[in-house]
């Protein structure tokens, strides 16, 4: 008799097929959750700290593994996402016969349709500027005011996702259309979603970083069963094989997890279609609130001072830097050149702080309760693409409550 939680004939084989190539579970299988999909569940009872998967190097999918007779059609520099993307969508069948049981396994389209943002209707990617649906973070676009272009180039990489994910996508289709102009749109992109969706880091030791870190991936067979969660990792890659060990004890039967990265909520949204009820490294950025609010010439002094951008918000408060930017509204220049530069609380005035603080963060739950109130008259679709946006912009909200309520502390 199967236990409730079996996943199914395909994963049997599939586990089989891994466990042939050299791939060792250790007490875990993959297991399906009510109403959770697929995951990984423990067997037995696991003390953290044992070894619960070793991935050996000859079974990871790498760029190694694309045969040069395919690799060498694409002109130099192209992504290895992109490549990768390519040979499933690409190759011939013998060549992916290998890879078959593992592809059974794989989520399909419509579970992307279900819970991915770059694959959603136009109505609910936020491009209509009447109807932007998505958090800020994500969409790059707001509801309750016009964005400004920054001032000054920066670091942004953690906002506007979504658009940054489409230009990704799009440059690796241009690329691989100019080698196979035949190629399905849907079938590729259902591709570049599962390596974006499923890759670890691979970085032999020793060798350097390359500049897109894109390019250093991986895929691994049976360790793309792990769910995320903000626990601590433990998972190693010594340049012959990958080692996951328990970060916690687990008892028969519970959720094993792994953790994909110290990752806010709308970063979870973007990239993996979905989001943590409780994240400890929820955060939220005020930077277009913020730009809105200064002018040019205390911009400016900002960016001359390295205080430009990257301005977070968390339940427990506001970062250094929103404090720094917050202080630059009421101090008078040398004051706070002062301040910035350690020489001097002259002029501080930790009230006055808080206030315009206090004022950005009520912007963003503003934004947030607007949409929410727009969302809120969609939930009669039966949609579960609505619930998910209505449930993450009550995040948020609930999120600058918290907010406000510490930076008044």
């Amino acid at each position: 008799m199967k236990p409730t939680w079996w996943p199914g004939e395909e994963h049997e084989s599939f586990t089989e097929w891994a466990v042939s190539q050299g791939i060792t579970p250790n007490g875990i299988a993959p297991a399906r959750f009510p109403g959770r999909g697929l995951g990984m569940i423990a067997t037995r009872n696991i003390k953290k700290g044992e070894s619960l998967l070793r991935v050996p190097l000859e079974a990871m999918f790498t760029i190694n593994c694309i045969p040069e007779s395919f690799s060498s059609k694409f002109p130099e520099g192209t992504p290895v996402h992109a490549l990768f993307a390519a040979f499933f969508t690409n190759s011939d069948a013998e060549a992916l016969q290998k890879y078959d049981l593992w592809r059974n396994t794989w989520p399909s389209r419509q579970d992307f349709e279900d819970s991915m943002p770059i694959v959603w209707p136009e109505s609910l990617r936020g491009s209509d500027p009447d109807q932007t649906l998505l958090p800020p973070s994500i969409s790059g676009t707001w509801n309750t005011f016009q964005k400004r272009m920054s001032e000054y180039p920066y670091d942004s990489s953690h906002q506007s996702l979504l658009p940054q994910q489409e230009k990704r996508l799009q440059a690796a289709w241009e690329t691989v259309i100019s080698v196979f102009p035949e190629t399905d749109w849907e079938t590729f992109s259902y591709h570049w979603l599962i390596v974006n969706t499923r890759s670890f880091h691979y970085l032999m030791p020793g060798e350097e970083a390359p500049e897109d870190r894109n390019d250093a991936m991986a895929l691994l067979p049976f360790a793309d069963y792990f769910n995320h969660s903000d626990v601590i990792d433990d998972v190693k890659f010594n340049g012959k094989e990958y080692v996951f060990r328990a970060t916690n004890d687990y008892d028969e039967g519970e959720e094993v997890y792994m953790s994909y990265g110290p990752h806010p909520n709308d970063f979870l949204f973007a990239e993996y279609g979905f989001f943590l009820d409780k994240n400890d490294c929820e955060t939220l950025y005020l930077d277009d609130i913020i730009f809105r609010d200064l002018n040019p010439s205390l911009q400016e002094e900002l960016n001359l001072q390295q205080y430009y951008g990257n301005y977070q918000v968390t339940s427990t408060g506001a970062c250094y830097r929103t404090e720094i930017a917050a202080c630059i509204k009421y101090m008078t220049p040398k004051n706070w050149q002062n301040y910035v530069l350690g020489h001097s609380t002259k002029g501080v005035d930790d009230k006055k702080t808080e206030t315009i603080i206090r004022k950005w963060i009520k912007a963003y739950a503003g934004e947030a309760s607007t949409t929410v109130a727009k969302v809120g008259d969609m939930t009669s679709q039966t949609d579960g693409r609505i619930e998910m946006l209505l449930r993450r912009w009550k995040q948020i909200y609930d999120l600058c409550q918290q907010a406000v309520e510490a930076v008044s502390c």
